[in-house]
């Protein structure tokens, strides 16, 4: 698929898009409940759909229309010797493990290989010493035993997702526990988000001192109707377009580290800004092209950055360059420079081609986005749904086309193609598709004439 992006100026209003981090939690708390709930706003996205498959692991039940799930929880009982496919999240991997676990026998954890790359050394220390054995495959990873009560010490510069997925599963044993995180803490804001969802179910932790956490056993989760807020994560790609774009579905009091992203674009806006993302690692893209158009900055707190589904810092360094913007990635930190920047043409990294799309409208420079490769395709079309649409839909018509799609591969999005036709036709341009086995389905062909080999949609 072949993208090219004009400048223009985005102005309007979008609603923020529902927050996974959210949404996780309140997912796998609905489903260790007893009963039935739903939960509201549940993006269709894959992260997702891998917990609502978790979830059928567990032996729950989970069905999603539109943007409500209807979760019939466990009641804590989980199923034994289940098979969780976690697709590419890190957030479902970590989360179902100890869950997975109580009631003993092998849950057999399935996922990308970059995701089992990532790992879960951190589970290993912590379930190893009370008789869980771990077996690692470049597919998947296998553990087997009871998960026990007990007093439990965790890593806390790491990942806080192995925090939450001890927090959820711990209290649904008999006995009491205790959790202790060793500083640094980072991301606590995901830690505060997991104690505030699982309270919201009927589940308490009480923190006895900073990070100490005392976890009385025998409770049981209560199902419940909810809705997931806003996220503060994703909402950072509209803000970053401008003062023209206002966001709505925001709680400015909520416990999301992300929140502080306004601060921090604000800050960005004056020369030597030096801006902290232990906390909020998840910003650290849209701030780096946000730091490259404006006036550079130097980012510490960034070693995180490198063990997500790619490293996003090398990754924003490779592409930022295309545009003529120097970036230096070290271990913990990452220096922005100001240069001046230029229309390019290239190849960009899925994981962060999004972020490019909005860079380039709102810098003024022309971009061209060409062959995503990535072994399952239809992803690409996934990274403009939310946000990315509605960054597209605000933005001010300024030329007769806007997108140019070569989309050989249009019949491998099965469907999910015509989302990213549906945000050139709301902004009011013309989309036109490379027929690739005949005329593309999936993308309304009877809108389309033919013209040699390329389907040109008409109005």
């Amino acid at each position: 698929m072949t993208v090219t992006i004009y400048p223009g100026r985005a102005a309007g209003t979008a609603a923020a898009p529902p927050s996974k981090s959210c949404g996780h939690r309140m997912l796998l708390c609905a489903a260790l409940a007893a009963g039935e709930s739903r939960i509201d706003g549940i993006a269709r996205s894959q992260d997702m759909l891998a917990t609502m498959d978790c979830i059928r692991a567990m032996g729950g039940a989970c069905r999603l229309e539109g943007e409500t799930a209807g979760v019939t929880g466990t009641g804590g009982a989980v199923r034994p010797n289940g098979t969780y496919p976690c697709r590419e999240s890190g957030s479902t991997l970590r989360f179902c493990i100890p869950a997975a676990l109580l009631s003993g026998g092998r849950a057999v954890f399935t996922g990308a290989p970059r995701l089992m790359e990532r790992g879960v050394g951190i589970y290993e220390e912590l379930l190893g010493p009370r008789g869980i054995t771990v077996e690692k495959t470049p597919e998947s990873v296998t553990f087997s035993g009871r998960l026990t009560a007990g007093s439990y010490t965790l890593r806390g510069d790491v990942s806080s997702q192995f925090v939450t997925g001890s927090l959820l599963a711990l209290p649904l044993l008999p006995e009491d526990s205790t959790l202790r995180v060793l500083p640094p803490v980072v991301s606590r804001p995901y830690i505060d988000i997991t104690l505030g969802i699982m309270a919201s179910f009927g589940v308490t932790v009480m923190e006895r001192e900073r990070n100490f956490f005392y976890i009385p056993g025998g409770q049981r989760y209560g199902s419940r109707c909810a809705a997931v807020e806003g996220d503060w994560s994703n909402a950072a790609f509209l803000l970053a377009l401008g003062g023209g774009v206002r966001v709505s579905g925001l709680r400015p009091d909520s416990l999301q580290g992300d929140r502080v992203c306004r601060e921090l674009l604000r800050r960005l806006e004056h020369p030597g800004a030096v801006l902290d993302l232990s906390a909020c690692p998840d910003l650290g893209p849209v701030l780096f092209a946000a730091a490259a158009q404006r006036c550079g900055a130097v980012f510490t707190g960034t070693r995180r950055l490198r063990i997500k589904e790619s490293d996003r810092a090398a990754a924003m360094a490779q592409e930022l360059a295309k545009f003529g913007a120097q970036v230096t990635v070290e271990e913990d930190r990452v220096t922005v420079l100001p240069r001046p920047l230029h229309k390019i043409a290239a190849v960009f990294i899925q994981h962060v081609v999004g972020i490019f799309g909005i860079f380039a409208i709102h810098a003024g420079i022309a971009a061209h986005f060409g062959k995503f490769l990535h072994k399952r395709i239809f992803a690409c079309a996934r990274l403009f749904q939310k946000p990315f649409h509605k960054a597209f839909a605000l933005i001010e018509k300024r030329h007769e086309k806007m997108l140019y799609g070569n989309v050989g591969i249009a019949h491998l999005f099965r469907g999910s193609f015509g989302v990213f036709k549906q945000i050139v036709e709301r902004a009011g341009y013309v989309f036109f598709a490379a027929r690739y086995f005949g005329k593309p389905r999936n993308l309304g062909a009877r809108s389309f004439e033919q013209r040699g080999n390329v389907y040109a949609h008409t109005r």
